[in-house]
């Protein structure tokens, strides 16, 4: 079995991303969303990492962030975090959606 160390980075760039929102600001809904997400993508990439057809709850937690912090750079154009969480998790999109396209491997 082959890890999936690019969605457990992409999943702990989101819970630390949390964290210091809630560090710099006292924001506790940026601590519980970073948390929430970034242990989905988290569960996701466990999920990955024993069957790699199985994209489905990575795919739901980067698609959510992408339109959600998409919607927040495009309204307040920073960069950090918005636009930082947006890009990744459409990097993150992308990279799924290629291997939902891949061909299964034949026995």
């Amino acid at each position: 079995m082959s890890w999936d160390w690019i969605g457990f980075s992409y999943a702990a760039l989101i819970a630390s991303g949390g964290v210091i929102g809630y560090t710099k600001a006292g924001s506790v809904p940026s601590l519980a969303a970073g948390l929430l997400f970034g242990g989905l993508a988290g569960l996701g990439a466990y999920q990955q990492s024993k069957d790699p057809k199985n994209v489905w709850l990575s795919l739901i937690a980067s698609g959510t962030l992408t339109a959600v912090m998409g919607m927040r750079f495009y309204n307040s154009r920073k960069f950090i975090p918005a636009g930082l969480i947006a890009g990744a998790s459409i990097l993150m999109v992308g990279r799924l959606g290629l291997k939902m396209m891949e061909k299964p491997l034949e026995p």
